[in-house]
């Protein structure tokens, strides 16, 4: 499966009442694909997946299938800190007609290494969907070694890994073992941090999933394309360009500054689901700074 490009972990847009608006969700995967994305991401930890119910979660699953309608690749957040439901939400993915699905790794239980690995491979042997695992120590409290995603690596479904643990020289070290194992031309690395997209793809990787592009699928796509391509010069300035706007997102507790910035932006995506606030004022006078110098507002 090729995740070679720009992924966009999507937000989920909300109506005056908090619940999801279709209407808005539609026209907001348009916006994406006009701006030249290689694939989307609904249900993902971007998009409040821990505060959707099972049956909102498969609803922006349904929703990102038929709108996308094989323009992009469609890929579906199916991750839980409980492995039943993980099955469950990964088995709706492949029948929905998902692409594949994006797991992330169990929070809160802190499992082992052999646990994570079960868990993924439990997955990959109950499902035919292909299978990105998704790894993000910051917030689950566990994180993936670079040996146990090498294992994961070796299994037919577990075609990718998200890689959000920002250590370079880790990265280095996946794929020099990637490498002797003979598994990167059909396994793919994708970063999971925006500021860190040039030197992953310096390294290796073939993508991003990422939280910038909700606001700049253009210019996040030409990034990404233009560092695959080999133009390292102009991805260094657009790398350079977007810095601040992808620091700014992260200034409070996501997607609180990415819905904002939509907002400001004329796209009103809807507020926040507790226990996510609303940006402060003066996080607020930050982010337009930003987006100003963008031109964007």
């Amino acid at each position: 499966m090729n995740l070679d490009g720009t992924h966009v972990a999507m937000i989920t847009p909300f109506d005056k009442n908090n619940n999801i608006d279709e209407e808005k969700y539609r026209s907001f995967i348009d916006f994406l694909i006009a701006g030249g994305v290689s694939g989307i991401v609904a249900a993902g930890t971007t998009g409040e997946s821990a505060t959707l119910t099972h049956s909102e979660h498969q609803k922006v699953i349904d929703i990102m299938v038929d709108q996308a309608d094989g323009r992009v690749t469609t890929i579906a957040g199916a991750g839980s800190n409980a492995t039943s439901e993980a099955l469950d939400l990964v088995k709706y993915s492949e029948d929905a007609g998902a692409d594949s699905a994006l797991v992330i790794t169990p929070y809160y239980n802190k499992p082992q290494q052999s646990g994570l690995y079960n868990h993924f491979k439990f997955l990959n042997d109950s499902t035919n969907i292909p299978i990105i695992a998704y790894n993000v120590p910051s917030r689950t409290g566990v994180d993936l070694s670079v040996d146990t995603i090498t294992d994961l690596a070796k299994l037919d479904n577990i075609v990718a890994i998200k890689e959000a643990n920002p250590d370079l020289n880790r990265l280095a070290h996946l794929f020099s073992l990637l490498d002797k194992n003979n598994l990167l031309d059909n396994f793919s690395v994708l970063s999971g941090n925006d500021s860190l997209i040039l030197p992953m793809i310096a390294q290796g990787s073939r993508g991003v999933i990422s939280v910038v592009a909700n606001i700049l699928p253009d210019k996040t796509s030409d990034l990404v394309n233009s560092a695959l391509n080999g133009n390292y010069t102009k991805a260094q300035s657009l790398s350079n360009e977007l810095f601040n706007i992808m620091d700014v997102l992260f200034i409070e507790a996501s997607p609180a500054p990415t819905k904002r910035a939509l907002k400001l932006m004329g796209n009103d995506v809807g507020g926040l689901r507790m226990p996510i606030n609303e940006m402060s004022d003066e996080n607020e006078v930050i982010l337009k700074k930003a987006l100003k110098e963008h031109n964007l507002i």
